[in-house]
């Protein structure tokens, strides 16, 4: 039996972390070390703008540590990722080509929503608990150093997923800089968190209750498993309880009592304040907290990618809810969005010898089939341009900012006129294999809406079959097409310029 050995690294804003995992089988992944180091880059970042040379200096001294320990256990593969204290320097590509000179290390840095899909899939790497937790309705909480995630869930479907600036660090930093007191902490934090808690609660609670709070953080999580296991669900009073034991001591009591360094225990007051007022405010009868981290998710992305593991969550099921639900807020038609994405993917797969295209990118043709027309609840007149800033400003959980970038410029050009490659502004950051992405994904889309530009969905039964450079699509209808047919034969000259390949449409009637 072949054993692979896999690094997973997170340069994350208070501490960089290095696990070390084996893959023997497909049934599940073992952890056989874990390398921790404290650097609060976070604080730099949240409110400088710009990383130290002090502390880019040890940035690199940690890494080529870990580099070493790497090749002590032959890894035979390793992904390192920056978070949002990476992410939100000035000056982050000089950053990390300073790391990859000095370690030979390359780091990525995670988008918000790629960080925060990761760790979801830190949670299923936990299999049957969390598949089980996420059929009743339940809010996953991810606190990190400079915001923290809501994502909600029913009936094992995302429904939302938000992300608020309360970041343990940011909090801090803000406590620090006003100079407040002990007593006064508790009373400020509640304040700074309400104030944002308040508006989501309105837009995205209202009269839902929540069943079951998962809890994802490097604070009070790890304390938890320790002391209960990593399957315990506890109680909201449970955790007032925990809560009132970091209170009640010094912070070197704490420290001592719950094993962990004096500079975390400010960090874990501020989680746990927050995992009280979440809580609460949900409604929430069982917390649980099963100690999973960014680490965690990488490898299982890995082990999925490289079919070393055997996933039993549908995690593109839940890239599309997020679209859906998006264009449910913004009151897109369910049924256009249904007959679209139904029409372009049976385009999409009669043409795979063509396009060259695979399944991510059919994953971006049905995001863009259901956000269609956001933008027509801002402005019937300009739908292309304001859906591309609707979908530019939201985040969809999974996807990556050039990804999103992708599916709204698709969206964008299936109402406006394209922009070709060399006409696109400085403000873009497609690159040439993006760009043609968007162009081929693009095409495919307007042909779908030309065949329901009445929106009365009349094709039923539609067949496609790709034939001497010729694309003929078959569908049944006794309705007049005559309108669907003009749009066709329009927005078919853009596909066939794409493509190379001629759109034919026939009609069988049926009696």
């Amino acid at each position: 039996m072949s054993v692979k050995t896999f690094a997973a690294i997170d340069v994350g804003s208070f501490e960089l972390t290095m696990k070390i995992y084996e893959f023997a089988d497909k049934k599940k992944m073992k952890e056989i070390d874990c390398a921790g180091r404290r650097l609060d880059l976070g604080t730099d970042t949240y409110f400088d703008g710009k990383i130290s040379n002090e502390k880019i200096d040890e940035l690199c001294r940690i890494l080529n540590e870990f580099a070493e320990k790497m090749r002590a256990y032959k890894v035979s593969a390793y992904k390192a990722y920056g978070t949002s204290a990476i992410r939100e320097t000035e000056n982050t590509t000089i950053i990390l080509d300073q790391i990859a000179q000095r370690t030979g290390l390359k780091i990525e840095v995670l988008s918000n929503s790629e960080q925060r899909f990761l760790d979801y899939k830190s949670l299923a790497s936990r299999g049957e608990n969390f598949s089980r937790i996420i059929e009743e309705k339940t809010a996953i909480l991810d606190i990190g150093g400079g915001s923290i995630q809501i994502s909600l869930f029913d009936n094992d479907t995302l429904v939302s997923t938000q992300n608020l600036r309360l970041g343990v660090l940011r909090l801090q930093e803000y406590l620090n800089r006003f100079s407040v007191r002990s007593s006064q902490a508790e009373y400020l934090i509640d304040e700074m968190a309400m104030a944002q808690l308040d508006v989501y609660k309105k837009l995205y609670l209202k009269d839902r209750e929540i069943r079951n709070l998962i809890v994802m953080d490097d604070y009070i999580s790890p304390c938890v498993v320790r002391e209960h296991g990593e399957s315990a669900m506890l109680t909201p009073s449970d955790y007032a309880a925990f809560g009132r034991r970091i209170r009640s001591g010094s912070t070197t009591q704490t420290a001592l009592e719950l094993g962990i360094s004096e500079e975390k225990v400010p960090l874990m007051f501020i989680s746990t304040v927050l995992v009280e007022r979440i809580a609460h405010l949900m409604g929430a009868k069982n917390i649980w907290a099963p100690g999973t981290t960014l680490c965690d998710g990488i490898a299982y992305e890995y082990a999925e990618k490289e079919k070393l593991l055997s996933g039993e969550h549908d995690f593109e099921k839940d890239i599309v809810a997020c679209a859906a639900n998006i264009s449910k807020r913004y009151m897109g038609s369910k049924k256009r969005s249904e007959t679209l994405e139904k029409i372009t993917t049976t385009i999409f797969d009669s043409m795979k010898k063509v396009h060259g295209l695979g399944k991510r990118e059919r994953l971006y043709l049905r995001l863009a089939a259901i956000l269609h027309d956001c933008g027509k609840y801002i402005s019937m007149m300009n739908i292309g341009e304001t859906s591309f800033q609707i979908i530019m400003s939201t985040e969809i959980i999974g996807l990556s900012h050039i990804e999103r970038e992708i599916v709204a410029n698709v969206v964008r050009f299936n109402h406006s006129r394209f922009v070709y490659y060399r006409q696109q502004t400085d403000m873009s950051r497609l690159d040439r294999e993006s760009y043609l992405i968007v162009a081929k994904l693009t095409a495919i889309l307007r042909l779908a809406s030309g065949l329901d530009r009445s929106h009365k969905q009349k094709m039923t039964g539609l067949k496609a079959a790709l034939k001497d450079n010729k694309l003929i699509l078959t569908i049944d209808s006794q309705e007049d097409i005559t309108l669907e047919k003009g749009f066709f034969e329009m927005r078919g000259e853009f596909f066939q310029e794409v493509f190379s390949v001629e759109p034919v449409l026939k009609q069988r009637k049926i009696f």
